[in-house]
């Protein structure tokens, strides 16, 4: 796929600089699982690694979690911190080298990152998939023209294929909530009114890749495949039911169609995880990135039990940013 790729390889050329924008950055996932756990038991006591260090947060897209935990994780470090929302502040960019701007964008990428790196020390991005042209969004035209002509690091607070800040706060959840055996791990499809991005199935399915300890299926309609350079050879199952026997943690995520781009081609109820379905289950935890659509994705009964761990999840947003972000003030000092 263009956009991973293509990223990975701009962050190699750039060999002083220490880039998030997969979950494949992680050279050592348990490892760092139990670095934002240590962090987690103690989050100020790195307070003066980021004194007199400002990040740099640009929003192009709605947050709430993302934000507000990214912000936290940077004050904890004892970080200056901006933030602007390119929805109603600043220019109109422009992220086609060699364009003719005579139209509606009065910037050009090149000057915008290259001022912004001036101001601050590491540069965070969240940028949604637009969901109309699949070619552009894998490009991850956004992330991918900071990281090409910023000169600081980039982090990614969900590009348009991937989340990596969430999937990394999801390994430290499921941590928390080891079992005494190899747990069955489910990503469920739920339905949705609204087309969603991919980004946080497919860093989900990315990072437990990594999980040698855990079995992993991925369960949706047939047609919902995401991009099989991403799934690999991951196993699907596409009876829900099925898919949660016996299983340890449910993980349920709507997703747009990847085959019929951006697309709404499924919207059956029957996919709704329901405490019924939960009882197929060896108990399991359930888990959702938020923000959830009650009584469509799941239903009261499931997000409100004891079982449920989303506000635990949305808790650890802080500490997984707070990684991330440590990791790169220390590899740049």
């Amino acid at each position: 796929m263009f956009s991973l790729l293509r990223i990975r390889l701009i962050s190699v050329q750039k060999t002083t600089t220490m880039n998030y924008t997969s979950i494949k950055d992680i050279d050592n996932l348990s490892q760092w699982v139990k670095e934002a756990l240590e962090i987690k038991k103690n989050p100020l006591k790195n307070k003066q690694l980021g004194e007199n260090k400002t990040l740099g947060m640009l929003f192009f897209n709605p947050s709430l979690r993302t934000r507000l935990s990214t912000q936290k994780a940077a004050l904890n470090l004892g970080m200056n911190v901006m933030v602007m929302n390119f929805t109603n502040e600043g220019w109109t960019l422009e992220f086609e080298d060699g364009a003719i701007m005579n139209k509606g964008a009065s910037e050009h990428i090149k000057e915008a990152a290259e001022v912004i790196s001036q101001y601050c020390d590491i540069i965070a991005i969240r940028a949604f998939a637009g969901l109309v042209d699949k070619e552009k969004d894998n490009s991850e035209t956004v992330l991918a023209g900071f990281i090409k002509y910023a000169t600081v690091p980039i982090v990614n607070m969900e590009g348009c294929t991937g989340h990596p800040l969430q999937s990394l706060a999801d390994a430290i959840t499921m941590a928390e909530h080891k079992t005494n055996h190899k747990p069955k791990v489910v990503l469920t499809w739920a339905p949705h009114p609204r087309a969603l991005p991919q980004a946080v199935a497919n860093s989900f399915v990315e990072m437990m890749q990594l999980q040698t300890e855990m079995d992993f299926v991925i369960t949706h309609p047939e047609g919902y495949e995401l991009n099989p350079e991403i799934t690999k050879d991951s196993k699907i199952e596409y009876d829900q039911n099925k898919a949660f026997e016996n299983a340890d943690f449910i993980y349920a995520k709507n997703w747009s169609n990847y085959n019929d781009y951006g697309k709404i081609t499924n919207s059956d109820p029957n996919w709704t995880v329901t405490a019924d379905k939960m009882k197929l289950t060896n108990n399991a935890k359930f888990m959702h990135c938020l923000p959830v659509r009650r009584n469509v994705i799941v239903t009261d009964e499931v997000i409100d039990s004891e079982n449920s761990i989303v506000i635990e999840q949305a808790n650890n947003r802080t500490y997984s940013a707070q990684l991330v972000l440590q990791k790169i003030l220390e590899h740049g000092k």
